[in-house]
């Protein structure tokens, strides 16, 4: 079995990758887009919004949530859901560096 080497690299490089996983299907972004359009939480109505069955939708919530970008309650058979604002911010923080840097240090003659 092969082992991973996440651990070999920076912090922050990690917490890009996890952040650009979280974001890499575009349901999850059709989520937090309806999430960030809504101002509020969510209770139970994100599969009307969306081509997807609750079982995929749950799915793609989980995710969300496990990575920490959006919080959660279950109250009984209704699940609530809203953005973490902290989350986000770190987000966009950690993207905004790593652009940053790459714009800064491209090699600026390179094909």
């Amino acid at each position: 079995m092969a082992m991973s080497k996440k651990e070999e690299f920076s912090k922050k490089d990690q917490l890009v990758a996890e952040f650009a996983k979280v974001f890499s299907h575009p349901a999850r972004v059709a989520i937090l887009r309806t999430l960030a359009r809504k101002g509020t939480c969510i209770c139970g109505d994100l599969v009307e919004v969306l081509p997807l069955a609750q079982s995929t939708v749950s799915q793609h919530l989980r995710e969300l949530k496990d990575a920490g970008v959006i919080i959660g309650e279950i109250d009984g058979t209704k699940s609530c859901y809203c953005i973490d604002r902290s989350a986000l911010k770190q987000a966009w923080e950690a993207f905004g560096e790593i652009f940053r840097e790459l714009e800064r240090n491209y090699a600026k003659n390179c094909c």
